[in-house]
């Protein structure tokens, strides 16, 4: 078959690599019909997630239907239509049974991590019967792709941990596809405005499409001067930090309001300053958060009766054949206006 496999930082291919096959009787062989790139990918080719090594297939989000399971799966069949979490779980160790399946301890994130992942031909799933969800019929399984981890990710790590309220002002730094997944999922609590910061024009002009009452371009105009005219002084009640560097997080320091919430979603590859000195005294709570998937069967229901439409971030389709065109792409997001790739096995 054929896979992205990672060669260190900055290099990758896409070669020939031995087709997966059951290690366990939990085991599920899926063949990939719809992949896509995450940031977080991205971050790995920078060198920022060490636990990937050399020879690894990227990747941990997709649907697809299963080719094989082992003696033990249970829940599905071969010719199953299946979304893959891309976080994986036992259901069975003291974190899973607390609902904290990032920490599952024979599991957690590991597809495209430290075993290969969802961009290849073929995957192997571990613990196939609690990481994997039918798909409905007749769903649009390339918009279910966004569930693998986008949005649980924005919901949990974003709106969740951030505890929007109706009436709340909330900012998201960042109006990539994690920002922009939180910016629809947060429109379930009905906070009162939602501030979309980013220095890309295009995609807070898409951000206001999908709901933000107000845009800044952190490239021309001073954030927390804007954001003092917008909430009359005193900062946003949430600040959602979704990119993953020193400088988002310390917008979201710079323009919270006393009592408020941090709540970190990006995925940080170096050290970031935290202002205590001015924090201290503030009632600030600020939390992090590897997406757990608890969400997931609701979000699912939330697409069902299209309350959801995850369709609407994908903004380029390839076939996966082509995935290195694909990266290129998904990487200069200001040139190509891309937001989520789809890339299907044909």
């Amino acid at each position: 078959m054929k896979a992205l496999i990672y060669h260190g930082p900055g290099k990758k291919s896409w070669d020939e690599k031995n087709k997966p096959e059951i290690l366990h009787p939990t085991d599920a062989i899926i063949k990939i019909t719809s992949t896509t790139i995450c940031g977080t990918d991205l971050h790995i080719l920078k060198g920022d997630v060490p636990t990937v090594t050399e020879g690894r297939t990227l990747g941990h989000e997709g649907v697809g239907i299963v080719e094989e399971t082992g003696a033990s799966v249970s829940n599905f069949k071969k010719g199953d239509h299946v979304l893959i979490s891309c976080i994986t779980s036992c259901g069975k160790c003291a974190y899973c049974r607390k609902g904290m399946y990032s920490h599952c301890t024979d599991g957690g994130w590991i597809l495209g991590n430290t075993i290969d992942g969802t961009q290849a031909e073929f995957v192997r799933i571990p613990h196939a019967d609690t990481s994997l969800y039918p798909i409905p019929e007749g769903a649009d399984e390339e918009a279910l792709v966004m569930l693998s981890d986008i949005f649980p990710t924005g919901f949990e790590c974003g709106v969740l941990n951030g505890q929007v309220n109706p009436g709340d002002t909330i900012a998201i730094v960042g109006a990539g596809p994690i920002g922009l997944a939180s910016l629809l999922t947060a429109q379930f609590y009905s906070p009162a405005a939602i501030i979309m910061i980013d220095p890309d024009a295009n995609r807070l002009e898409v951000a206001k499409k999908f709901g933000a009452t107000h845009c800044i371009n952190n490239s021309k105009d001073n954030v927390a001067d804007n954001i003092g005219r917008i909430t009359g002084g005193t900062g946003v009640d949430v600040a959602i930090e979704a990119v993953g560097i020193p400088a988002t997080f310390g917008i979201c320091q710079d323009i919270i309001a006393p009592g408020g919430r941090i709540a970190n979603v990006g995925v940080h590859g170096k050290s970031a300053e935290l202002h205590l000195e001015t924090l201290w005294s503030k009632n600030i709570t600020i939390t992090t958060r590897l997406v757990d998937t608890v969400t997931t069967p609701m979000l699912l229901k939330t697409v069902g009766s299209a309350k959801l439409k995850p369709a609407q971030l994908i903004t380029h389709r390839f076939k996966l054949s082509e995935i290195m065109k694909a990266y290129d792409t998904f990487a200069n997001a200001a040139e190509t206006k891309s937001l989520k790739l789809i890339m299907t096995n044909e």
